[in-house]
């Protein structure tokens, strides 16, 4: 738990540092951008916890170097559950465990993304972004008053399409919206369940600024 939590404030404070200087500059030059979403993710091809589920936010904040590419940075963290029935798992070859169970799968990525906007000009603002950083993650089987989990480090590419919708020709708060694909190389064993790589893909909806 002290892991996590150190994980998290490092991620935070790493965002605070990139996004607060953009945000100011902004508001000089109209340049920069933050979006803060809620976002719905669904495990792709991940036995573990295959239920897609809205327990995610995501933050991303930079500055458009030119009319129409831009560097940020982001963080983003969802959850994803799934109830097993009650089976017998074999452990090893002299003992196993008859019981069902709650799958869980935390990930919490973070780093460096670049955009590049189409129309720069307009209130509907069309763009392109790849999202890069490392991935930090927890899996893990809740079952009668035990735990089994097993978390590690690994590396997150992530594609989106999406759009930011402003509300007035101030361009000052706009509805963000987006589709996304992500791939993190994380590696987790938990019982006798192996997670080898975890693919997702969702939406995003949000407040852009």
């Amino acid at each position: 738990m002290k892991t996590i939590n150190k994980s998290i404030i490092s991620v935070i404070l790493f965002i605070s540092l990139i996004v607060v200087p953009h945000t100011a500059k902004s508001q000089i030059t109209e340049n920069g951008y933050i979006d803060v979403d809620w976002q719905f993710n669904i495990p792709i091809n991940t036995s573990f916890a295959d239920k897609a589920a809205g327990w995610g936010m995501s933050f991303d904040g930079g500055y458009y170097i030119t009319d129409n590419f831009g560097i940020g940075a982001f963080m983003t963290y969802s959850t994803n559950n799934e109830y097993i029935e009650r089976q017998t798992l074999k452990l090893t070859e002299t003992s196993s465990l008859t019981t069902d169970q709650q799958h869980s799968i935390f990930q919490l990525p973070f780093g460096v993304s670049v955009r590049y906007r189409f129309i720069p000009d307009a209130i509907v603002k069309p763009y392109m972004a790849l999202k890069l950083g490392p991935e930090y993650s927890k899996v893990s089987s809740y079952y009668n008053s035990f735990t089994s989990s097993d978390d590690g480090w690994g590396f997150y590419v992530s594609p989106e399409i999406g759009t930011t919708i402003y509300f007035t020709s101030s361009q000052t708060v706009g509805i963000h919206l987006a589709l996304y694909y992500a791939y993190a190389t994380n590696k987790s064993k938990v019982l006798i369940y192996d997670v080898k790589g975890l693919n997702n893909a969702g939406f995003k909806l949000g407040m852009s600024f």
